[in-house]
């Protein structure tokens, strides 16, 4: 069958992939947002729907005032004996860290630290012993990936971290995953940094420690030569094999759509992607179609693909739920979920810092959405916002002032700070219905008012992508409330729907 790429869209980058009971769990970085690393399954490798999250307690991991794109790194998920272990690294603070549950709807354990550098840790239970692996440096400070044997009761190292393969010569040495399959010790990884020059290499070993011999074709997966027309997607990377039942391999790996074809700009964020992977008599494998990743790829795989678009309204669904993030931490406080929208209580911390705001977002997956929701209440400020970080987002909100109200557009792109649109409410009005409509390449913003949908202007999106913002995430359309003294404001009949073609 065919399948369509991306499988997991919008900002769900870094995924790692493991087999439990005869399903499938994909985990992703988090970085600045609350809960962190959501976990998705699967019954079949194509279709996926989130049921966890695994930092849910701020005791799991420190986000306070941390930086964007900060925060948890790429995971790693595996399971071995019954109980799931995720595997990660809270880059601001340079700590390596796991947890672990027997469910993976329920509770995690506390972080477990483990004393190596680097990023991007990952485990394999193989013999009774267990691998920890990250990339680091080496004693010339050049980049390798570093590997040592832990004690998976207490993270204890048994043996030292010892530089065990340089990669292929690209940049930005990354992603490393240790497999044993049959009679060799696979080490794949990441190199030529998570952008345009991505690329997935591999090495391999009769010994986990090595030396480990690079595969002579390598990068074994990269889009890094493709453009224009040919095709865009672009970023391919930061893979984790997978065996189904049947005995076929496949990669998942991130990468990125961008907006057009001749607009190198992407602001969804890094997506998961798969692709096939086949092996060749003398014990290497190859993988996607000649070595790139395409929108449609053939796979041994039986099923129908599910494309409906992930959609959002209110009253939220309790699974829904989990698709909702928060900036660093979580103040439950803030909000109320009732039966017909959400109460949020503003505070005085706003969009532009890097703390904690009175937010909930939901990442966007799709190039064409449109959002509509209706805001009341007394909050000075609130509204809808199509955020990236605290430098760049795109706000539409109702501002109180005494007894007037309007509508105003706020563009935030860098230093660069302006109101581009603004509209005075009739006297009386008590609930003003926002809407936000996107294409690859622009948003619009309206509000409604005496029955007529009226606009207050349009932003591109190459502000808000990694290109000009910089950084590893993608874009959240959320809400938001602002207020010195705490008044709350209320968002009723939201209506968000991805994929829309008008």
């Amino acid at each position: 069958m065919k399948i369509q790429n991306p499988i997991i869209r919008g900002f769900y980058p870094d995924p790692s992939i493991c087999e439990a009971e005869g399903k499938y769990y994909i985990a992703c970085s988090s970085f600045q947002f609350f809960p962190g690393v959501p976990i998705f399954e699967s019954e079949d490798l194509i279709n996926w729907k989130q049921v966890a999250n695994a930092l849910t307690r701020t005791s799991q991991v420190e986000l306070h005032q941390i930086p964007s794109s900060g925060g948890v790194f790429a995971p790693t998920l595996r399971y071995h004996n019954g109980t799931f272990y995720m595997v990660t690294n809270n880059n601001t603070f340079g700590k390596n860290f796991y947890i672990s549950t027997k469910d993976i709807r329920g509770e995690w354990s506390e972080p477990i630290f483990v004393d190596q550098e680097g990023i991007d840790p990952s485990l394999l239970f193989d013999n009774g012993k267990v691998y920890f692996t990250s990339n680091g440096s080496d004693e010339n400070g050049k980049g390798c990936i570093l590997q040592c044997e832990i004690d998976i009761e207490t993270g204890e190292k048994l043996t030292e971290s010892i530089p065990v393969w340089s990669g292929s010569g690209g940049r930005y040495l990354e992603s490393p995953h240790l497999y044993h399959i049959g009679d060799w010790y696979y080490m794949m990884a990441a190199e030529g940094g998570t952008e345009y020059g991505h690329m997935i290499t591999y090495a391999r070993s009769k010994n986990p420690f090595g030396p480990f011999e690079g595969y002579e074709k390598n990068p074994v997966l990269t889009n890094r030569n493709l453009g224009g027309n040919e095709n865009r997607i672009q970023g391919i990377g930061h893979g984790d094999l997978i065996c189904d039942a049947q005995g076929n391999y496949y990669i998942v790996c991130l990468g990125f759509r961008q907006c057009g074809e001749w607009s190198p700009y992407h602001h969804l964020g890094r997506e998961v992607f798969m692709a096939p992977v086949s092996w060749n008599e003398d014990g290497w494998f190859v993988a996607g179609n000649n070595g790139i990743v395409t929108e449609h790829m053939d796979v041994a795989l039986t099923g129908e693909q599910n494309t409906k678009i992930y959609d959002v309204s209110f009253p939220v669904k309790e699974d829904d739920m989990l698709r909702f993030s928060y900036l660093r931490d979580y103040r439950k406080e803030n909000y109320e979920f009732t039966e017909t929208g959400l109460r949020m209580r503003g505070t005085k911390i706003t969009l532009e810092e890097a703390d904690t705001p009175t937010f909930v977002g939901v990442r966007q997956s799709e190039f064409d959405t449109k959002l509509t929701v209706k805001v009341s209440g007394e909050a000075k400020e609130a509204g809808v916002t199509v955020y990236m970080d605290e430098s760049q987002h795109y706000d539409l909100a109702v501002i109180k002032e005494g007894k007037e109200r309007k509508v105003i557009l706020k563009i935030c792109t860098g230093d660069a700070k302006a109101v581009n649109g603004e509209f005075v409410l009739p006297e009386g009005t008590e609930s003003v219905e926002l809407s936000v409509k996107s294409e690859p390449e622009r948003y619009h913003f309206y509000c409604v008012a005496e029955g007529d949908e009226k606009l207050l202007g349009s932003a591109r999106a190459k502000y808000l992508s990694s290109e000009v913002a910089g950084g590893f995430t993608g874009v959240l359309m959320g809400l938001y409330a602002i207020d010195r003294e705490e008044n709350w404001a209320e968002f009723t009949e939201l209506c968000w729907k991805q994929g829309v073609e008008e």
